[in-house]
């Protein structure tokens, strides 16, 4: 274990509060004009995933868990289980389906991803920030629809529903943010 400061805690990182690991999904650093400056914090408890909200002084001490970074390659779902191997060793390890969580439909076939180890358990993963997919269904356009900024509905060939310009029809790929499912831009390899 390692003690770092309130204002230090960042996305992603583990931490330990009375002897129960948490992953940190958000931390914002306030500092009001008068008063102490505060980071608020939400975690989810690695254990059995419940979210919590904490706020701490930007200088109270927090336990930073240590965590091994790997990258791992995606094979298959198996269960409730993701199987993921390790390109160096071969070895494979499960990921559960809460840990794995939203990004569950983003998982491709050999995707590296990074996952976090504690004592050899995964206990937080870490996908490639863009993916491609292909469109499967959308809307066609609509005459006289020619907003730059206008967005339809799509279906992706991973089964999440997300908005796209006007322009993208079924059969095209797309690149996608993992975090948000949002459209990022057109595929630049279209075969």
């Amino acid at each position: 274990m390692a003690s770092v400061i309130a204002s230090g805690v960042r996305k992603g990182n583990i931490i330990d509060v009375n002897g129960r690991l948490y992953v940190v999904l958000t931390a914002e650093n306030f500092h009001p004009g008068k008063g102490t400056p505060t980071t608020q914090i939400e975690m989810r408890r690695i254990s059995d995933g419940v979210k919590i909200n904490e706020r701490y002084k930007t200088t109270d001490q927090l336990e930073k868990a240590f965590v091994e970074y790997k990258t791992h390659n995606y094979l298959y779902q198996e269960g409730n289980h993701f199987i993921f191997m390790d390109p160096e060793t071969f070895d494979q390890i499960h990921v559960s389906k809460e840990i794995v969580g939203d990004g569950a439909p983003y998982l491709q076939e050999n995707m590296e991803v990074r996952l976090s180890l504690h004592n050899g358990v995964a206990i937080a993963i870490e996908l490639p920030q863009r993916v491609v997919l292909e469109v499967m269904e959308t809307e066609p356009v609509t005459k006289g629809q020619t907003a730059t900024s206008s967005f339809k509905p799509a279906l992706l060939s991973n089964g999440v529903k997300t908005g796209v310009p006007t322009h993208i029809v079924p059969g095209v790929k797309i690149v996608v943010n993992t975090e948000d499912g949002s459209y990022v831009e057109r595929a630049k390899d279209q075969s």
